[in-house]
């Protein structure tokens, strides 16, 4: 039912147009990619075909603001797995919105959501605090409403799966993703 060649459709309609944006499906890790002389247009690499990650890079994409978007990989900070407990402090804290983002995307999609703490070999920390920050940011969003981009994205999800259209808090469950 969910495979990756629809979300590079719907993305691709979405966004290769007027923003020059493609969701290319990649290799072991996912990478986005500013046009360049080799490459005419950006790219939005996923890992491996995986469904999620499709989605969680889009809702990087989809927060990045026009500068993040002429960098590579947004010119986020990025240290792979295996972090110390204060670098994971700091790979939470700019994951909070991307991941809020996927988990609106993923509800979209009718796909389960799994919050990552993408740090299997590193020191082990409470996630608590994390969870919590994101399930706050995604109250914020649908208080809120979604940037533009967003809101296009999730639209085009929820019509291609017959989702519903309406974005509230009480259709997330904060104990689903413990």
């Amino acid at each position: 039912m969910h495979q990756y060649q629809d979300l590079i459709t719907l993305f691709n309609h979405c966004f290769k147009e007027e923003y020059n944006t493609q969701l290319v499906k990649g290799g072991d890790e996912p990478i986005y990619l500013p046009a360049d002389e080799s490459r005419p247009y950006h790219a939005l690499f996923f890992a491996r075909g995986f469904f999620s990650s499709a989605l969680h890079e889009c809702a990087h994409w989809l927060i990045a603001g026009e500068k993040r978007r002429l960098q590579v990989d947004f010119g986020y900070w990025y240290v792979p797995d295996g972090r110390t407990k204060e670098e994971q402090t700091l790979f939470q804290r700019a994951e909070v919105k991307p991941q809020a983002m996927e988990w609106i995307l993923s509800k979209a999609a009718g796909y389960p959501f799994r919050l990552s703490i993408d740090n299997l070999s590193g020191e082990e920390s409470d996630p608590s605090a994390f969870i919590l920050a994101v399930y706050n940011q995604l109250k914020t969003y649908c208080e809120q409403g979604l940037p533009a981009r967003a809101k296009s994205f999730r639209n085009a999800l929820c019509l291609f799966y017959g989702t519903s259209l309406s974005l509230q808090i009480v259709d997330y469950d904060i104990e689903s993703i413990y």
